[in-house]
This record gives C-alpha cells, structure tokens and sequence, in this order.
C-alpha cells in the first residue's frame, strides 16, 4: 500500500484531498490529474452566487469588505448624456468601457464584483431563513466556516463545513426544487461531503439547509439518512480506490472511461 499523501505531495506539491476532488476522481482519472495540477477549474454563475451567499449568511463583516456591489446607476452616472438618453445604454461602446475601467479598478484592489441584482437576491434568501427562524435554531452556532486537515483512513481531506452546532452539522445549498434535492445529493456527491464531515468531527447528525433559487426562495431542513451516510462511505472509499491504483501507476489517466446500461 502507498502513503497517498506522500504520493500525493511529490506529484501535485499538496498532500491533501478535497470533497471536489474525490468527487471528480469518481468520474474520470484524467478529470483528476487537471484538477489536482489546477488546470481544471469549475466555474459558473451559480458557483459564483453560492458564494456570496455563504459569505453574506456566514462571515457577513467579510462579505461587504470583500464585494463592491456594482449596478447599472453607478455606471451610467459615469457616462455622458447621449449614452444615459439611448434605448439601451448598456450596449453603447461607452457603458462597455466605463464597467470595464470599474472592473479593472476593483479588481487592481482586490474586490471581487458582483451584480446589484445578485447582491439583492442573496439578501432576500437570507431574509427568508431569518423569517422562518432557521437562523435562530439551525444557524445559532458562532462556529462558521470552520477549516479541518485531518487524516480520514489513508487519505488526508481537507476543506471548510459551513456551521457546526452542538452535536450536528449544518451545510447550505440552494437548488431548483426542495422536493428534487434527493437527486442533487446523488448527482453532485453531496453524501461524500456529509460522511468526510461527520467523520472528521465525530458528528452523527448532518443535515442541509436548502433553498430554492427562485422567488419566495422556499428553505427546508434536510436530515441526512444513515443509508445516505453509507453511500457516501462507499463512494469515499471508491474514489480512494481509483486515485490509490493511479498513483501506484497501475492506470494511466486517460484509459478511463464510462460504461453503463440504460
């Protein structure tokens, strides 16, 4: 057997696991070797959202030191009467180059922008689990964003859990459909992420704060099943299986590949 992290480290220069990158070492080893050499980024404006909203429901002081809120008023009040006067300003060559100057700057500061209209929305999903008391209950802990790099078997994970409370863990998600999100925690992983949780801090109970992403944002506390637990047990220890034979040099990335029955 090999110390994976050593392997690990002395491949990719970091000798931990992430949930993201067990999660990818399911799918396609080649998928893997990009992400762990970080040539493999997942980007998206729902991934962007998620973490404005995280920061704003979890670290909120950091929230508005890290975002500069950018809106079409303070852009067009930058620019000159025939660009403010047309149909639509914002596809004017001027309003194109005045948000690329603001961009530019911000960025040069190191704010990251974000739209007024995502800024809103994040505020108006907060507000709703703070109508439905899910922040007085659930959400009470000051144990937020909480960091662990802790051997897990024979891997080292690491990552951060959004709010650990007394005896339970708690992670936020949005989705489409609260009534669907079943499908989510299979499709995307998400049970992988409860186990190495719940393993690391010793925490039977695990559940998700779910929103949807659409007006009146509907909140629902979802309670991770033990059957969920083993599943994600079983595909933790997979992925170790898959990156372990990688590593030994017993299966080049690119011979993956998928086989199923439909």
């Amino acid at each position: 057997m090999i110390d994976i992290p050593k392997a690990l480290e002395e491949r990719y220069g970091k000798s931990h696991l992430s949930y993201s990158s067990l999660k990818v070492a399911l799918t396609d080893m080649a998928q893997f070797d990009l992400y762990m050499k970080r040539e493999l980024k997942f980007e998206s404006p729902a991934l962007a959202f998620g973490t404005l909203y995280d920061m704003l429901l979890f670290e909120r002081e950091k929230a508005m030191d890290t975002y500069f809120v950018l809106g079409e008023d303070a852009i067009l009040s930058l620019c000159g009467s025939k660009t403010v006067g047309s149909k639509k300003p914002y596809m004017t060559s001027e309003y194109k180059k005045v948000k690329e100057e603001i961009l530019a700057e911000k960025e040069t500061l190191g704010k990251t922008v974000c739209s007024a209209e995502d800024w809103k929305m994040a505020n108006d999903v907060i507000g709703r689990l703070q109508d439905c008391g899910l922040t007085d209950t659930y959400l009470s802990s000051n144990q937020y964003q909480v960091e662990f790099n802790e051997m897990l078997g024979p891997v080292r994970v690491k990552g951060f859990l959004d709010c650990l409370g007394d005896g339970f863990i708690v992670d936020s998600k949005s989705t489409k459909s609260v009534s669907k999100f079943k499908y989510s925690v299979r499709d995307f992983c998400y049970d992988i992420q409860a186990y190495i949780y719940t393993k690391v801090f010793g925490v039977d109970e695990f559940y998700w704060l779910v929103q949807e992403k659409t007006s009146p944002y509907l909140p629902a506390l979802v309670e991770c099943s033990e059957e969920t637990l083993f599943a994600g047990e079983m595909k933790f220890n997979e992925a170790v299986d898959r990156i372990t034979a990688f590593l030994s040099g017993n299966k080049p990335p690119k011979s993956d590949y998928v086989k199923f029955r439909v």
